[in-house]
């Protein structure tokens, strides 16, 4: 806004000069210029209105206090609720397209001792080893026991 209080400056009804076309060069600077053809009178510009002033920004809301450590527990159960329901959905929209999932459970036990027809008959020699081992530090006080159940796995 100016200075010079509400007084309108005497120029506001004037119009701009027009611009001229011309080649540019001038021949002398006594030469008068061409005549311009006439023209009809322009009306006169709108008074422009004054902008109104701008809208104070509304008053941002205060930052959240952090919350504490439930805010950020509950945000990360719910992204994770959010997550296992996404993936029940798409594997439900899966099993729809494709066929529900098959799977077959093979049991194998390759490489472990055969099962024992008759455990009641060295089943003695058995428990005696045991106790030898749990009670024994060296494994070698042990041996007449482990002997003893190898002759009766082999009879048997």
């Amino acid at each position: 806004m100016p200075r010079g209080g509400g007084a309108k400056s005497s120029s506001a009804g004037r119009a701009a000069p027009a611009p001229s076309y011309g080649s540019g060069a001038r021949t002398s600077s006594s030469a008068a210029p061409a005549a311009a053809p006439p023209r009809a009178a322009a009306p006169a510009p709108a008074p422009v209105a004054a902008a109104p002033p701008p809208m104070a920004a509304p008053a941002a809301a205060p930052p959240a206090a952090g919350g504490g450590m439930m805010s950020g527990l509950m945000g990360s159960m719910a992204s994770g609720m959010a997550m296992g329901t996404g993936m029940a959905v798409a594997n439900r929209a899966v099993d729809a397209v494709m066929g529900p999932r098959q799977t077959e459970v093979v049991h194998r036990h390759e490489g472990a001792p055969a099962a024992v027809s008759a455990s009641g008959v060295c089943q003695f020699q058995q428990d005696q080893l045991n106790q030898c081992m749990k009670s024994a530090s060296d494994a070698t006080v042990c041996q007449s026991y482990l002997d003893a159940l190898k002759s009766c796995q082999q009879q048997a």
